[in-house]
């Protein structure tokens, strides 16, 4: 209990400030929040969601823990929740796994929470733009707060992005809670471009209203230790989830995604996507589970997860599941973990195309179905050109830092 030690004695001795610097929703829950992460700990391997991740060994390090408030101008429909409606403020905490330990941790050390509030009928035309970008000379926790609600017939695009610009030590403990109600459409963007030094644990929680469409793409492009979990509630007839995710590994870089989608009512239908390339010694997991409930019928689901290793020394980990209580269903899941093919290797190398580039062409071509996939046009043309960049090893060396050399 060493690890856990550290931030509780740490939060003990800050919990003035953090109060005194933070709004009463999110005080309120802290007590409860302590007393979860101090009986449970760090979870360990054999709690089933954290089958394939190093917890412990990622939060040991002896971070300096950032307590700062959101400051600056925000995007339209963006507000301290301080600054936030009412009804906005009694959503705070009630969506996340409060069960959980990281989720508990980041409920004891958040500061501030950003709200992304879409009112009523109202279609925000262009992407809510959210740029975190991690900087010092210390090695720093962040831990970062999200909500965002959805109300009826609302429509909105928010793009999550993480970058790094400096080579200190960085730990990323984020939450994000989603509350989409009767007819409302979501398309939430997270992509992580930081350094191998960098360790991010995301958790995004979503509860869906009737005939609500929420589209979800992860990407990671780069990174050190990442750490994704997705639970989606399906809890209106007639809505639907969309899950896919990119994941490009390579050098000692580990990633793992861990997704429930849970089927609560009749009528609804979700598909997952997620693929990955792996190379050097790169370590990657996902583990999938498609949940539908007694009752839920007529549900319509699909988990692939596909996963291509370019080197015999890669490691991938795969567990796509079914749990099924209902008998009028159309469900399946499938996984594949495969090598480069070699006879295409050999096509294209007969035609002139050096096997270096041989390589990359067939990486891209690989998770051009997740990119595809993705509705907004302008981040789609984007993504294209960073995976090009990551697969060359250009993504890093962009703006003439010497984060990955």
């Amino acid at each position: 209990m060493n690890a856990e030690k550290q931030y509780i004695d740490f939060y003990k001795e800050v919990k003035g400030t953090i109060a005194e610097r933070s709004s009463q929703e999110m005080n309120t829950c802290r007590k409860a929040a302590l007393h979860t992460f101090a009986t449970q700990g760090f979870p360990l391997p054999k709690v089933e969601r954290y089958r394939y991740a190093k917890v412990e060994a990622d939060f040991s390090p002896d971070y300096g823990i950032a307590l700062t408030p959101i400051n600056g101008p925000l995007p339209p429909h963006c507000f301290r929740i301080a600054e936030a409606t009412p009804y906005a403020r009694t959503l705070y905490n009630k969506v996340a796994d409060t069960t959980d330990s990281i989720v508990a941790l980041n409920t004891m050390l958040s500061v501030d929470t950003l709200v992304v509030h879409v009112p009523k009928g109202t279609r925000v035309e262009h992407p809510i733009q959210i740029n975190n970008t991690l900087k010092g000379e210390q090695d720093t926790m962040v831990c970062r707060r999200i909500l965002i609600i959805m109300e009826e017939l609302a429509q909105a695009d928010v793009i999550i992005t993480d970058r790094a610009t400096s080579q200190s030590r960085f730990l990323t403990n984020q939450v994000v809670e989603v509350v989409m109600q009767d007819g409302s459409h979501l398309s939430l963007y997270e992509t992580e471009e930081t350094h191998l030094l960098c360790t991010r644990y995301s958790s995004v929680f979503v509860q869906q209203g009737r005939n609500s469409s929420f589209h979800h793409t992860n990407l990671t492009l780069f990174n050190g230790h990442t750490r994704n979990r997705l639970d989606v509630q399906l809890q209106g007839e007639g809505s639907e989830v969309t899950a896919n995710g990119c994941v490009i590994a390579d050098k000692m870089q580990r990633v793992d995604n861990n997704t429930l989608i849970d089927h609560q009512v009749p009528n609804c239908r979700s598909n997952e996507l997620y693929k990955y390339v792996l190379d050097d010694n790169a370590v990657g997991a996902f583990a999938g589970k498609i949940l539908v409930r007694e009752g839920a019928q007529k549900t319509v689901s699909k988990e692939t997860n596909a996963n291509l290793c370019a080197t015999r020394s890669a490691r991938m980990f795969t567990q796509p599941m079914l749990e099924i209580y209902a008998d009028d269903v159309k469900c399946s899941h499938g996984s594949t973990v495969g090598q480069m093919d070699d006879a295409a290797l050999f096509y294209m190398r007969q035609r002139g195309i050096d096997e270096k580039e041989a390589r990359l062409l067939l990486k891209a071509a690989f998770i051009t179905e997740v990119i595809e996939s993705i509705p907004l046009e302008s981040l789609r043309d984007r993504l294209h050109v960073l995976v090009d960049k990551r697969l060359r090893g250009e993504l890093s060396k962009c703006e003439g830092c010497k984060l990955c050399q």
